[in-house]
């Protein structure tokens, strides 16, 4: 039986519309790497891309990995997927070369596109990768060993290539962090992201009108959400690395009228010299998301880059579940809002009663945009999926309202700069270094980074490891991003519970008074 047309519904089709529409209207802007597509532009690069892996050997289910950052060649890669149903893992390039080698054999990626300023990384992950069979590479000085990309596509058809792909097909791996070893990565379909992608467009109000700008990394699910929800709305999408000058000349030379930050890019913007020499009054909305939003930071946002904000809440693996727009945030600033219509939310006990207005306890949410599990990682799916709820590791109570307020987490994680750091993973770092009796790291409020990765340490009698040490130890060990900010040493042993555990709420409040 053929499949209905819901059941056939994918991101091809969203970007193929858009073609049709608005073939000539300016659809993206790379700022990397200075160039500018129309829509019909686009789409005929997906196809080419498309009918490249095809004629490489690349089939319906074959798993391919892009490292990347934010540039066209991402779009390209991701309606390729979406085109041919080819599953993709896009890589986080802040991770290690040792990282990225695991996840391109854990998930059998016979495949990598990359970009060459990744060539040092890409050079280690070759040898160590004995299945990949092609690898394709744009950008300058690329190795012998790369198919030039630009050539491929010069090269290919523009024609939609002949591929049933179903809602339901696997799309690609979304990563995120994990306590130890490599990060968890989850499979998303064609339809999480199809309802995810209209889910973003109609939360933030797009339209034809806008002028959108995407600062995220668009390897992840957030960045690549502001890319497709701007295509579904017939927006202009302009894609960026972030800097704080950059972002700013962006939005006044682009006429940028949303972007979405976390709290630490809009921190460092405001800090800018010269900001007051910028234009910004073409931003109708200024969106946050993925971290912590202290009231000092939101107001001096309102005052210095756009007097209306957006904030929503969820995971990556659930997508958008709660949202306050700017009325909702003029009027109930601490709150991230009520739950949009396609997500279910709950406050919940230990036993999984629901808790009356007023009451903290663990947030619990469910989505048609939500993936159900963990790949290759039973344990921690059975942990946060549960009879059909993501269980998101968050403590939170509603008022009367049903507005959600999050009062904290109840996994030992720390968000710094937008970024998921587990505590452990860095604890573990650090007792590799010579000279350490304990430590424990916990996070500390920052009005810049949200949370400040904090380390406290206390060494063994008869070393002197200096703070210095400890963080460029840890910079060798892992990504830059989960390496101490600061370290505190001690004499004493660290407090622990009866049963040996590190009781950090008394570190917290300790170390927050210095």
């Amino acid at each position: 039986m053929e499949p209905s047309a819901a059941d056939r519904s994918s991101l091809a089709n969203l970007l193929q519309a858009a073609a049709l529409r608005f073939p000539q209207r300016e659809a993206l802007v790379c700022i990397t790497s200075g160039r500018r597509f129309t829509y019909a532009q686009l789409n005929s690069r997906a196809n080419r891309l498309a009918n490249t892996m095809i004629a490489a050997g690349y089939q319906k289910g074959d798993v391919v990995a892009m490292l990347t950052s934010n540039r066209i060649e991402l779009v390209d890669w991701y309606f390729m997927l979406a085109k041919t149903g080819i599953v993709g893992i896009p890589l986080n390039y802040r991770l290690s070369a040792r990282d990225i080698t695991g996840l391109i054999d854990s998930m059998g990626a016979t495949g990598l596109l990359y970009e060459s300023r990744f060539n040092d990384t890409v050079d280690q992950v070759r040898p160590a990768c004995p299945n990949l069979r092609q690898l394709f590479g744009f950008g300058d000085d690329l190795r012998d060993y790369a198919a030039n990309y630009d050539e491929q596509l010069a090269r290919s058809s523009e024609s939609a290539p002949n591929t049933q792909v179903a809602a339901g097909d696997p799309f690609y791996f979304n990563l995120t962090s994990g306590t130890t070893g490599l990060p968890k990565a989850y499979l998303l379909n064609h339809q999480n992201n199809l309802v995810a992608t209209q889910s973003m467009a109609d939360c933030h109000d797009l339209t034809e009108q806008d002028n959108t700008l995407t600062v995220f990394p668009a390897f992840g699910r957030v960045g690549f959400g502001w890319i497709s929800s701007s295509i579904f709305a017939g927006a202009r999408n302009v894609m960026l690395n972030f800097s704080a000058a950059e972002a700013l000349s962006v939005i006044q030379r682009e006429a940028i009228t949303i972007t979405n930050l976390v709290p630490t890019m809009a921190a460092v913007m405001m800090a800018e010299p010269g900001l007051e020499n910028y234009d910004l009054s073409s931003l109708r909305g200024i969106v946050f998301a993925g971290a912590p939003l202290p009231a000092p930071l939101r107001e001096r946002s309102r005052e210095l880059l756009c007097p209306h904000l957006y904030e929503y809440y969820g995971m990556q693996e659930t997508g958008i579940v709660t949202l306050s727009k700017p009325a909702d945030k003029l009027a109930k600033p601490d709150s991230v809002g009520r739950q949009i219509e396609m997500a279910e939310v709950r406050v919940i006990d230990d036993q999984g009663s629901d808790l009356p207005p007023g009451e903290v306890g663990h947030i619990i949410a469910r989505s048609p945009c939500a993936t159900d599990g963990y790949y290759l990682n039973p344990e921690k799916s059975a942990e946060t999926f549960r009879d059909g709820w993501v269980h998101t590791g968050d403590l939170g109570r509603f008022d009367t309202e049903r507005f959600l307020y999050v009062a904290g987490r109840d996994k030992d994680m720390i968000i710094s700069g937008g970024q998921n750091v587990f505590s452990l993973e860095v604890e573990e770092a650090i007792l590799g270094l010579d000279g350490i009796a304990e430590c424990a790291v916990i996070g500390l409020a920052d009005d810049i980074w949200g949370e400040q990765v904090t380390a406290i340490v206390v060494n063994h009698p008869g070393h002197d490891i200096r703070a210095d040490q400890v963080i460029a130890h840890c910079k060798s060990e892992l990504a830059g991003f989960k390496a101490p900010k600061q370290v505190f040493f001690q004499d004493e042993p660290l407090p622990r519970t009866p049963t040996g555990k590190v009781t950090k709420f008394v570190l917290v409040e300790q170390y927050e008074k210095n």
